[in-house]
């Protein structure tokens, strides 16, 4: 079975990556992405820095999300099991949640000066995941309030 598995995420890898280039050939960039997977279920795919960065990342990482889509449901109407996606370009989601982790820490540290909790702003999954991690290292409560855009992180003194 192990076997099948494997053979179906290295096949799916390839049609992403594949995928992915067709659709930057298209805006004239000819690259080639690193793709890999993270402990089997999404799909790592790395654009490298080029003079379309800006472009490709769009305001706030908002073409890069709508790359993930695409690919993503590329490979659900191909038929591949695994069909999560990350597209990152020049390391703009990498840079951002190394700044936002050592932002984290900062509110770590005021909420154990405190020892009341605290409600961060609305942000996305992949960033309250970041605070999450951090918080939980550093012996933190952590959950999710909210609904939609205005789910948030609440980090809360250890108990």
């Amino acid at each position: 079975m192990s076997d099948n598995t494997d053979k179906g995420m290295e096949a799916a890898i390839q049609y992403a990556k594949k995928y992915l280039e067709d659709i930057l050939s298209f805006f004239g960039l000819n690259t080639d992405i690193y793709a890999t997977t993270e402990d089997n279920e999404v799909i790592e795919l790395s654009v490298p820095s080029t003079h379309l960065n800006g472009f490709l990342i769009g305001q706030r990482g908002d073409t890069m999300r709508a790359l993930q889509f695409v690919v993503s449901n590329a490979l659900k109407n191909q038929g591949y099991e695994v069909t999560r996606v990350n597209v990152d370009v020049a390391d703009y989601k990498k840079s951002r949640a190394d700044r936002l982790a050592k932002q984290a820490e900062e509110w770590v540290q005021i909420v154990k000066d405190s020892g009341e909790p605290l409600h961060l702003k609305p942000m996305s999954a992949a960033d309250r995941r970041t605070v999450h991690k951090v918080a939980s290292d550093e012996g933190l409560a952590t959950e999710s309030e909210g609904e939609g855009r205005d789910r948030h992180v609440v980090l809360k003194p250890a108990t």
